[in-house]
């Protein structure tokens, strides 16, 4: 369930945003918050792109470093399962 949040607008402001909503068919409540997820939406892509475009011109350093064992001390034998009896 979603959290209350109060904001304060200016008069024209807040025409200019229900008339915006209306046209949208969207209350507005629904409008501030489909504006403030779309902002949201874009930061986290931005940063994704960013994440996969450093990934992509350090990926030879990593491997140089790191290596193809990602996980140093771990068996390369298949895990066992767990009896069934198992807690």
């Amino acid at each position: 369930m979603g959290k209350q949040v109060n904001i304060r607008l200016d008069e024209a402001v807040k025409a200019a945003a229900e008339d915006r909503a209306k046209r949208r068919g969207l209350s507005l409540q629904g409008y501030v918050a489909d504006l403030i997820e779309a902002d949201l939406n874009q930061s986290r892509a931005a940063f994704m792109a960013g994440a996969a475009s450093f990934l992509a011109a350090y990926a030879d350093a990593f491997e140089a470093e790191v290596g193809e064992d990602r996980y140093p001390g771990l068996s390369d034998r298949p895990a066992q399962p767990a009896p069934r009896d198992a807690a």
